[in-house]
């Protein structure tokens, strides 16, 4: 009897759970004059970043902050605000990391080179590090200089081995 009561218990909670999640999905619907302005809506929230995740943007967030972020780009658009104004007044209010895309200026330089100067960085420290390697495995390789003065006189001073001349 209790395996079946915690079945139901789950069950339940799992339905409340379920419910909770439409009716939260049923709040962020909103209603526009014409389907131009539901598709301003879909665009605008998908160019801006949500700040708490950071890697979705508002319209795919749950966050608290996205959905007020949506509710406050909806509202602008029933006012009758551009998109310029729009994505205006969320960099005013919350600077260029809200844009997916911001804008190539000074402020953002670092933004636009900041991957290339990485690049670049990585690729000089492999360049050090197989030049290193390749020296190192050299100088391992190499012969001690002892070795190197035997070697010279194996092989003369022309650097050609010695042949007996008798032979021929």
């Amino acid at each position: 009897m209790t395996m079946a009561r915690s079945v139901f218990m789950m069950v339940l909670f799992a339905f409340v759970v379920a419910i909770a999640g439409v009716a939260d999905a049923a709040s962020t619907l909103y209603r526009f004059d014409n389907p131009d302005q539901a598709q301003r809506f879909q665009a605008l929230t998908e160019q801006l970043r949500c700040l708490v995740c950071q890697g979705e943007s508002i319209a795919d967030s749950n966050a608290d902050l996205a959905k007020d972020l949506r509710s406050r780009v909806h509202e602008m658009i029933l006012a009758g605000r551009s998109n310029r104004q729009i994505m205006q007044f969320m960099t005013d209010r919350y600077g260029d990391f809200i844009l997916y895309k911001p804008p190539f200026a000074p402020r953002t330089y670092f933004l636009w080179a900041g991957p290339l100067l990485l690049l670049l960085l990585v690729s000089a420290v492999m360049i050090k590090y197989v030049g290193r390697t390749r020296r190192d495995k050299q100088s391992t390789i190499g012969l001690q200089h002892d070795e190197r003065a035997r070697l010279s006189r194996l092989l003369g001073e022309s650097g050609e081995p010695k042949t007996d001349r008798t032979q021929t």
